[in-house]
Order: C-alpha cells, then sequence, then structure tokens
C-alpha cells in the first residue's frame, strides 16, 4: 500500500463533495441505528461499478470508521469483549452507535470500508481492478464516487476499526477476514438526484 491516506486513515482533501456525502453518511447511519436496529440499506450499501462492465458487480455493506484522532476502535473491542451474548453485543452497538457516534461529520475517514469473506471472488475482481466507482442511492440522493481500491493489512488502523465494528454485529467472522478500503477521488466523483 502506498498512499499515505490509506496509511494514516483519512484522505485530506477539502472538495465541498467530500463533506457534504460525510455528513449525509452520518445522518443515514445514525437514522439507520436508531429506526433499523443496524440493518444495511441502499444507504450504506452502494452498487460497485468496475471500468468497462455494463452491469454493477453487486452491492457492499461499507463501514464509514472514524479518523485515527478520533478512533473509538478500543471502546468497541471492549463492548465485543464483555460478554459472548450475541444480543446483548448487538444492543450495545446500537445504544453506543445511535447515541452521539455520528454527529461529527469531521470526525470520519473518507476511506470507506468493507469485509469479504476468506478467498472471496468478489474482492479479489475488485482488488484486480485497482479502482471502482461505488454508487450510493437512498433518501432522495445519489453520490457517485469514483475510488481506488486498497486490500488492508491486519496491522492497518481502518482494518482493525472495521474488525471491532463489524464483530459488534457478527461475532463469527474469521480472523483472516479480508477488508478492502475505497479511496474516493472527490473530484471524478459526483453527486445528484437519483436517476
Amino acid at each position: 500500500m502506498s498512499s499515505i491516506a490509506t496509511q494514516l486513515g483519512q484522505s485530506y482533501s477539502d472538495h465541498p463533495l467530500r463533506l457534504t456525502f460525510l455528513k449525509w453518511q452520518c445522518r443515514v447511519r445514525q437514522l439507520n441505528m436508531r429506526e433499523a436496529d443496524g440493518r444495511p440499506d441502499d444507504a450504506i450499501m452502494p452498487a460497485v461499478h468496475l471500468d468497462g462492465a455494463d452491469e454493477p458487480l453487486g452491492h457492499i455493506i461499507t463501514v464509514m470508521n472514524k479518523s485515527p484522532g478520533y478512533s473509538v476502535t478500543p471502546e468497541l473491542e471492549h463492548m465485543a469483549r464483555k460478554t459472548h451474548d450475541p444480543a446483548q453485543r448487538r444492543d450495545a452497538a446500537l445504544k453506543f452507535l445511535s447515541a452521539s457516534y455520528y454527529q461529527k461529520a469531521a470526525e470520519f475517514s473518507d476511506i470507506l470500508t468493507a469485509t469479504f469473506p476468506p478467498g472471496s471472488d468478489g474482492a479479489a475482481t475488485i482488488r484486480r481492478a485497482k479502482s471502482c466507482r461505488l454508487v450510493f442511492e437512498a433518501y432522495a440522493q445519489r453520490f457517485d464516487l469514483s475510488c481506488k481500491v486498497w486490500k488492508l493489512a491486519q496491522h492497518n488502523l481502518l482494518y482493525q476499526a472495521t474488525m471491532a465494528h463489524n464483530r459488534l454485529f457478527n461475532p463469527a467472522l474469521p480472523p483472516d477476514t479480508i477488508v478492502l478500503g475505497f479511496e474516493p477521488d472527490w473530484s471524478a466523483s459526483s453527486s445528484d438526484a437519483p436517476r
């Protein structure tokens, strides 16, 4: 991995679309935690489009992580260790994530992440492409993000934050789960009303 952004968990673009997207994601994710018990919907499950393909490869569930300076990974890991009861873990996660977690968009990395099972053909296909478009379409908003794709190493802060978040909802995640990072190129991305 050569991008300093993926190493630090944050790009440093001041493009106006960046903050617009992060604010929208914070709003829809908090709503999802409060009203849908954290079940993924179209607002956090973009279609993945690879160059040259007529149809999307499929949809992925993305995680939006705090930037390293605002990381709550230790708190998420503590919640997971506190109980072996999946229902109690989920309840603690929903309570934590629906409170003030998503209140400040500026505290979040704009590098989205997604987990894939070990040996995933989909992850391998996306990774080989090295870039893709993530198309989010929900709640009368459409964001088309042109992204560089990274396979994150287990020591990467975003890998650790993603695994800590997802273990609260899926305690059976294998230790060799693949985590891909999607780093938007804001100048090549767009937003408009749904088509």
